[in-house]
């Protein structure tokens, strides 16, 4: 379709690599509000919904792709298969916890991921930047982001970033990728402390 970005990792990664979360949702999903609500939004494989059951959060897994979906039957999640990119935005009266949003961006939509979430919610963003053509797909510079532009976009739509990465990933492929954590505001500052 056009105007699609779902992106695929440089090299495809083994089974095993590819059920384990990133390690920078691993990291910070479990400083969300335990036992609330997480969306997945482009969730592919699952590998985030998945390791969001597992830590006792209440998962929405959305994707476009059907099989993608199906894959995940029987997990104990909600699923919900829907265009990313077209028609109506399903999500405008849903509030979570936590939002991730792994190897995927279209920009029209990325300040309504933000809309989603509640005061203290946490988004966990990361997918491909400028220069990932080095080493691979995607190479679109549509599809990759700018130097920057992920934490200024989020800024823009209100949250607070808590933290950000820009550079060289070497696993599960070689990428450059941007990566960010932000909060909704108003939150408590100690209930998420630093690593």
């Amino acid at each position: 379709m056009p105007g699609a970005s779902s992106l695929n990792a440089v090299t495809p990664p083994s089974h095993a690599a590819a059920a384990a979360p990133s390690p920078w949702v691993a990291r910070w999903l479990p400083g969300a509000r335990a036992g609330g609500r997480v969306l997945d939004f482009a969730c592919g494989s699952g590998r985030h919904t998945r390791f969001a059951a597992d830590l006792g959060f209440s998962v929405l897994a959305v994707d476009r792709d059907p099989a993608a979906l199906s894959s995940l039957q029987g997990t104990g999640v909600c699923l919900l298969q829907e265009d990313l990119e077209g028609g109506r935005w399903s999500f405008a009266a849903e509030r979570f916890d936590a939002v991730i949003c792994t190897n995927y961006l279209y920009r029209p939509r990325l300040g309504l991921l933000c809309g989603l979430l509640q005061p203290g919610g946490m988004l966990l963003y990361e997918t491909f930047a400028i220069g990932n053509a080095r080493y691979g797909r995607p190479s679109n510079p549509a599809y990759l982001l700018r130097r920057g532009e992920l934490a200024a976009s989020l800024q823009r739509a209100g949250l607070h970033l808590l933290a950000f990465e820009d550079g060289f990933a070497a696993r599960p492929g070689p990428a450059r990728i941007q990566r960010a954590v932000a909060l909704c505001p108003p939150f408590e500052p100690q209930d998420l402390p630093l690593v």
